[in-house]
């Protein structure tokens, strides 16, 4: 037998691995992070800060480093993101431009810059400037006439094809992962999924690009929902500065929900509600420290995206708006029909999206993502060219319909017919009944919004980055527009009407069209996110008004209560669930009355768990075993005849610590006794060394009985944060539970494929 003596010599070699090794601790690509040991070593790290910290100055000026570096972080994540989205915001407005036109005296201003900088510009005729000049009139020197049209409407889908190419190829070529919004993948992230690139710096620069041509070439998406993703890239880039953050998988996401915060915060200029949006809607785990530093976040890249002032009215938001009447209890009504109708649009683009979708998915139609981008693109053009409120782009025609019309309205919109003998002041302007140039555009708003249902179904998830928020708000917008404009001719003709001789009499300010577009915006827009405080707070940031809190919120609660009614997901959830990404919802309830043994692997006929013993492999048993199954990590029992479990060795340090100790241990060969216990076991003389592995072994794996309820597994998963769970009975290990088994249970108790969660 090999004694304690020599076993003590060679002791600094079989524990090497008290030090670390290169990658361990680390995960593999497509696998879940496991929360409770993210905690757990980012307390063992703090608490060895600590205690460093007392010992000398330099250690606790160290320690103060490590307690700012969170802020730092966040301050670095806020300035970038403002500034992107700034430049994003300056390029979408001159290339959208573009198609139409170009400023002679300088090529990189847009139609808006140009006429400002112009001193031939008058009031009435504020678009038209001698430097800007149509595409017509610039290259056959004429503004009007069929000619001139033909070529105009010819270059706008050339221009737009050319965009939309450069950007799907772009995509395609480069960083395939900045496709589609990039929500649903963040939720998966931020809930504990791997998606290795997903937030790199290719992904990063090329969404940035590619959002800009995507948005200008006219397709019916917005550059909201792609920002988060822009700003969750720059926070994953400055987390792989600070060791704090890239070593540990659970604080790098603490700092991703910051940044998504600060997404919303630039792309609506609504830091409260992008707050709100990172705790209601994207993330997993969301302690108060990461809600103090999403509010400083979101306050920088707010403020930068201010002192860039790419709107150039000196305000941050995208839609101000300031309404002269206050809104009356009669109108809860029409305002809670926007909600029913925000709801049923909702349902309906889910429904038809995830089809299409789908289709994609499984037909020869995902194989041609460049040529559906580019057949999507040139019918987008060719039918939006012809209608105004199609053509220009999607944020100019809402912040349109949420205005108010006042005396110096040129828009279609406001073409009323005036009381010649009006004396009243300009910002008070009574109801009026409505003109020819109203009425055709309410029949041109009409068939914009059929239009844009239908197209906005087709574009969204195609393989270039594409947001929802704008497109949703727009069918909103309209809708709401429509009504508004009904009601407010309804008040005038019949204002002895029961219900409006209340609070409209005749020559009065009554009705607000505006408004009702607006709380049509968000009805739609909470029909397809179900978002509901946040969504009710992002709308009044992004048009100021906080007076019209109420019907805002009475359109978002009807807008959910509505749409889930037919189901409960929102748009993210259902990408998710056709990507097969391991996501455990928090809002998903689990009612059935199923036993953890009913779930656990291996069944009855099953081959038996796979299991390591704590001092009787060799390092040949672990390596075969390891090269025959695919399991992510093994249990430690004591004996194969016990099966008394001591602990839980994962798959990948495993592999990592045997790699390790060949390179760096003599005498570790393929017959060498694989230990897990403190000391090791009496070999026979001549043996080979024994290889520790005590310090890979996690000995407190998470466990539960095989009798405990399935709805108490399902919350311990989710309020954990568990890859897996072993089932024992009296200390005896029967099986394990992984978090697929609990997705795939949840689909079959929801009579779903069980196999359809699984990644593809």
């Amino acid at each position: 037998m090999v004694n304690a003596g020599d076993m003590n010599g060679s002791g600094n070699l079989m524990d090497f691995l008290d030090e670390p090794f290169p990658d361990v601790g680390t995960y593999e690509d497509f696998h879940t992070i496991d929360w409770l040991r993210e905690k757990s070593r980012d307390t063992d790290r703090h608490r060895k800060i600590t205690s460093k910290s007392k010992e000398s100055i330099w250690e606790f000026i160290k320690s103060l480093l490590d307690a700012w570096s969170g802020w730092v972080v966040m301050l670095l994540i806020g300035l970038l993101a403002g500034t992107l989205a700034g430049v994003i915001d300056l390029a979408v407005d001159w290339m959208t431009d573009l198609k139409e036109g170009v400023c002679l005296s300088a090529f990189w201003y847009s139609h808006e810059q140009c006429c400002w900088t112009s001193n031939e510009t008058t009031f009435d005729d504020r678009d038209k400037c001698p430097q800007w000049q149509k595409w017509s009139e610039l290259l056959v020197s004429q503004s009007e006439g069929a000619s001139a049209y033909i070529l105009n409407y010819f270059l706008y889908i050339m221009w737009a094809l050319c965009f939309a190419f450069l950007a799907v190829s772009l995509v395609r070529v480069f960083a395939p992962y900045a496709c589609g919004s990039g929500i649903p993948e963040i939720k998966t992230i931020l809930s504990g999924f791997i998606i290795r690139g997903y937030l790199g710096k290719w992904t990063l620069l090329i969404k940035t690009v590619t959002l800009v041509l995507v948005v200008s070439s006219g397709l019916s998406l917005g550059k909201e929902g792609p920002l988060v993703h822009v700003a969750c890239c720059c926070g994953n880039f400055f987390s792989s500065l600070f060791s704090k953050y890239s070593k540990n998988e659970g604080k790098r996401r603490e700092v991703l929900s910051a940044a998504a915060a600060a997404g919303v915060s630039v792309a609506f200029g609504a830091p409260i509600g992008g707050v709100l949006f990172s705790l209601e809607e994207v993330s997993y785990y969301f302690p108060l420290k990461t809600l103090w530093r999403s509010f400083f976040a979101a306050l920088v890249a707010a403020f930068t995206l201010r002192s860039i002032n790419p709107f150039g009215n000196s305000r941050l938001v995208l839609f101000y708006v300031e309404y002269h009447t206050p809104w009356y209890m009669a109108e809860l009504f029409p305002f809670i029909l926007l909600g029913v109708f925000g709801g049923l649009w909702g349902t309906l683009f889910i429904r038809c999206n995830i089809a299409w979708c789908r289709r994609r998915k499984t037909t020869r139609l995902g194989k041609y993502p460049v040529l559906e981008v580019i057949v999507i693109t040139a019918i987008t053009a060719i039918i939006a060219y012809p209608n105004p409120y199609t053509r220009r782009s999607t944020s100019e025609l809402i912040s349109e319909l949420f205005n108010d019309c006042g005396a110096l309205e040129s828009s279609q919109l406001c073409d009323y017919i005036n009381d010649p003998n009006m004396t009243r002041p300009l910002d008070d302007i009574p109801d009026r009944p409505a003109g020819p140039g109203v009425y055709s555009a309410m029949w041109q708003l009409a068939l914009a919004l059929v239009f844009k249902i239908v197209i906005t179904i087709f574009t969204f998830g195609m393989k270039i980055p594409s947001g929802l928020f704008i497109p949703s708000m727009a069918v909103g917008a309209m809708a709401g527009r429509m009504v508004g404009i009904g009601v407010e001719q309804l008040a005038y003709h019949h204002h002895d009407w029961i219900i409006f001789r209340n609070w409209c009499r005749p020559g009065a300010d009554c009705v607000t069209p505006g408004l009702y577009a607006m709380v049509g915006a968000a009805a739609c827009l909470g029909g397809v996110t179900r978002m509901t405080v946040s969504l009710v707070v992002i709308m009044f940031e992004l048009t100021g008004g906080l007076e019209y809190i109420v019907p805002l919120m009475a359109a978002a609660v009807t807008s959910k209560w509505v749409a889930d009614a037919f189901g409960k997901e929102g748009i993210y959830e259902a990408h998710i669930h056709l990507n097969g990404y391991p996501f455990l919802d928090v809002k998903d309830e689990f009612t059935h009355r199923t036993l953890a043994t009913d779930v656990m692997r291996p069944r009855r006929g099953e081959a038996p768990l796979s299991v390591l013993t704590q001092d009787s492999m060799t390092v040949e048993d672990v390596e075969t075993l390891i090269k025959e199954t695919d399991y992510n990590g093994f249990p430690v029992v004591v004996s194969k005849d016990s099966e008394r479990l001591i602990g839980f060795a994962q798959r990948r340090e495993l592999i990592l610590a045997i790699k390790n100790a060949r390179q760096r241990q003599d005498g570790v060969v393929s017959n060498s006794i694989v230990y897990f216990t403190e000391d090791p076991p009496e070999l026979p003389p001549n043996s080979p060394h024994p290889l520790k592995l005590r310090r890979i072994l996690n000995l407190s794996p998470f466990t539960v009985t095989d009798h405990t309820p399935m709805e108490t597994v399902v919350d311990i998963f989710r309020k954990l944060g568990l890859r897996q769970c072993l089932v024992t009975r009296s200390g005896r290990l029967l099986g394990i539970i992984t978090k697929k088994d609990v997705l795939r249970h949840m689909a079959q108790m929801a009579n779903q494929d069980p196999e359809s969660i699984m990644f593809n």
